[in-house]
C-alpha cells in the first residue's frame, strides 16, 4: 500500500514540491542523490537524501493543525540518525534560493547521523 501511495504522491506534486524537486534531481544539488515521495519505515518523506542522512518536508497550509503528529514524525526519523528539514511551501515558491541556501548549510555543516 505504502509504496503504491508514494508512485500516487509522486504523480501528484505541489507546485512547491515540483520547484523543489527541478533543484535536487538528478544530482543537480552539490552533486547528491535526492529521492522523492521516498517509503521510509510507516511513512513517506517528501525528500530524502539518504547518504546524508537528510530528509526535507514540506508543509502547506494544513501542517498548522498537525503540528503535534509532524513532531511525532520528526522525532521517529532524528531517533534514526535522520535530520529532518521542514520548509513551507510558500517559503520554497517565494524564496528558493535562501530554502536551497538552508539545505547546502545543513549538508556543508557536516551534519553525521
Amino acid at each position: 500500500m505504502t509504496l503504491s501511495h508514494a508512485k500516487d504522491l509522486r504523480s501528484r506534486m505541489t507546485d512547491a514540491e515540483q520547484c523543489l524537486w527541478h533543484h535536487l534531481r538528478a544530482h543537480r544539488f552539490l552533486g547528491l542523490k535526492f529521492r522523492r515521495q521516498k517509503p521510509m519505515g510507516h511513512y513517506i518523506v517528501d525528500f530524502v537524501c539518504l547518504e546524508r542522512f537528510l530528509i526535507i518536508e514540506l508543509d502547506g497550509g494544513q501542517h498548522q493543525l498537525q503540528a503535534n503528529a509532524d513532531a511525532v514524525r520528526d522525532r521517529y526519523f532524528q531517533e534514526r540518525g535522520f535530520h529532518v528539514l521542514r520548509f513551507w511551501n510558500h517559503e520554497v515558491l517565494g524564496d528558493t534560493e535562501a530554502v536551497l541556501e538552508r539545505i547546502r548549510l545543513s549538508v556543508e555543516g557536516g551534519w553525521q547521523p
